[in-house]
């Protein structure tokens, strides 16, 4: 497929082909719901609990994955493998809001792939480099992000969504690599 130079989307295919043929980056349809909340659920559940304060946890109910997969339809990328969801990121402007990959996908290589179309995406859609926040207490995000030459520009207080306002949740800040590019060369 070549690439729609107007359309964002379009940019995230393939997966890398080299190390993952059979994995597809496309973007997410209303059919992928399910399994967008399925998989976010228990990524969520194995990263924050623990990290985040028990008003989060309170309100990331099964129901509220459900209901804001089928909301974020439109700016969701999933990587499929044999047709089946095995991960999924979320954008929201600049941010990579969401990146999450099903246990069997983790530590295959998919969510470098995810996390590089995203970032792909983010920047295509905004012209500025990506971020995003990881849970101060999830060491293993961080090490991830840190692997795939994303930069830790500190804690911040990250205001996370919940129905009625916010949580303060003790974030990182993560930039993309190109971002330290851009520095370099300003």
């Amino acid at each position: 497929m070549h690439p729609d130079e107007s359309d964002p989307m379009s940019l995230v295919f393939p997966a890398d082909p080299a190390s993952h043929a059979d994995v597809q980056i496309r973007p997410a349809t209303a059919a992928d719901a399910v399994a967008i909340a399925e998989i976010w659920r228990g990524g969520w559940r194995d990263a924050h609990l623990g990290h985040v304060p028990d008003a989060l946890v309170t309100a990331r109910t099964p129901e509220s994955f459900a209901r804001r997969s089928r909301e974020r339809i439109g700016d969701t990328i999933v990587a499929t493998r044999a047709d089946e969801v095995v991960g999924f990121a979320m954008t929201q402007g600049d941010e990579i809001d969401q990146l999450y990959t099903g246990p069997a996908a983790r530590g295959t290589g998919i969510g470098g792939c995810l996390l590089a179309a995203a970032e792909r995406a983010a920047r295509h859609t905004t012209g500025r480099s990506a971020w995003l926040a990881v849970a101060t207490g999830n060491a293993p995000a961080r090490r991830f992000y840190a692997r795939q030459g994303w930069t830790d520009e500190g804690r911040f207080a990250h205001a996370a969504p919940v129905p009625g306002g916010t949580v303060q949740v003790d974030c990182h800040r993560f930039r993309a690599p190109s971002a330290a590019a851009e520095t370099a060369t300003n």
